[in-house]
């Protein structure tokens, strides 16, 4: 199966992030897992949130950002990858006067509707 990055359109999704859906069960057919390119502006940052049931793993492909991981925050970069387990609060801003641009894989695949956003 292959995709062609210009085939495919981005959305906003539920935490406010542009994502592109390289790979997604609802649109090419793979089952246990999902690939998307989630782009943030500068300046810009993620809603808080969480997956109840998707791991998820974040690798930075361009930008730099301040990842809110539970508990923990830190700065991240382009090589640099996240992983982030189900259940767990995170967001992430980017710092950088860049795009932020984030492949981000998961499993089982993205939906919406595993996603909770954190009281404001």
């Amino acid at each position: 199966m292959l995709t062609h990055y210009n085939d495919i359109n981005a959305f906003i999704t539920k935490d406010g992030s542009e994502i592109r859906e390289l790979m997604h069960p609802a649109q090419h057919g793979n089952a246990q897992q999902s690939l998307a390119e989630a782009t943030v502006a500068p300046g810009g940052e993620t809603r808080q949130h969480r997956h109840h049931t998707t791991e998820e793993i974040y690798h930075i492909t361009q930008g730099k950002g301040l990842m809110r991981l539970g508990d923990q925050m830190f700065e991240v970069k382009v090589g640099d990858s996240i992983c982030i387990a189900p259940g767990t609060l995170h967001n992430i801003k980017n710092i950088g006067e860049v795009p932020l641009k984030i492949l981000c894989c998961c499993s089982p695949p993205y939906r919406d509707s595993d996603t909770e956003l954190a009281a404001d």
